[in-house]
């Protein structure tokens, strides 16, 4: 086999196929060439898309020995993917030995670009949903606030007590072996008050109907009438 004849007429195929797209980097001692792929999404100079340059170099027996391959200008590939693409490609060339392939290499590339692109798009999604969940989370437990509990109502109590200074009062007339009285306490607890208030505010008003005491003034109410010694019959000037 004419190997370097089977290479030159696999460039001029391939020139036709890539037309603009392949670069003729050198011609001695063997060709050496270059073409760049990129997934449909990608941006230049963004985050978007993964792209790369690959470089072919044949070899005295190409296409019954792989080819040297180097990737470069990668863009927005991840750590070691480099590596990952040419392990792929290697497999490829030792399934298709002896018949020229640079096509076939190309379009693997290609595509395991496009399959690595839809893993980094959907991790992002992943990543920017869990991010939204966990901001959706923390406003409604902002919102929602502490869960009351007995232990936690208990702990707060004796905490607002002490601000107070109600439990000092309260362990400083237990000591004197006297007990506060519902009136001492509401003198000196301030927080008594305001809760009446509060109770006073919270309720309805009490209604008097004055219709009832309209006609007070035509009952005869004297206080004699309560004794039970009273006797109608007998008056004041008899006594």
């Amino acid at each position: 086999m004419d190997y370097k004849d089977e290479q030159r007429n696999e460039i001029e195929a391939l020139e036709s196929i890539y037309c603009g797209e392949l670069e003729i980097l050198a011609t001695e001692p063997f060709y050496t060439f270059a073409i760049a792929i990129k997934t449909e999404e990608y941006e230049p100079e963004t985050v978007n898309g993964l792209g790369c340059r690959l470089e072919f170099t044949y070899t005295s027996k190409y296409p019954d020995e792989p080819l040297v391959i180097s990737i470069s200008e990668q863009e927005n590939l991840e750590d070691g993917d480099d590596e990952k693409l040419k392990a792929h490609l290697a497999e490829q060339m030792s399934e298709n030995l002896g018949m020229v392939m640079v096509f076939t290499l190309v379009s693997a590339a290609q595509e395991w670009l496009n399959v690595q692109w839809d893993r980094i798009k959907l991790r992002r999604e992943e990543t920017a949903a869990k991010k939204q969940k966990e901001e959706e989370e923390a406003e409604r437990k902002r919102f929602e606030g502490t869960r009351v509990t007995v232990e936690s109502f208990l702990s707060w109590k004796e905490k607002f007590d002490e601000e107070m200074g109600y439990t000092k009062r309260r362990e400083l007339a237990d000591r004197e072996g006297k007990k506060l009285t519902g009136r001492e306490l509401f003198m000196t607890d301030k927080t008594l008050d305001q809760s009446d208030l509060k109770f006073l505010d919270d309720g309805d008003a009490v209604k008097v109907d004055e219709s009832l005491f309209q006609n007070l003034d035509d009952l005869d109410l004297d206080d004699d009438e309560d004794d039970p010694d009273y006797d109608p019959n007998i008056s004041d000037d008899s006594a």
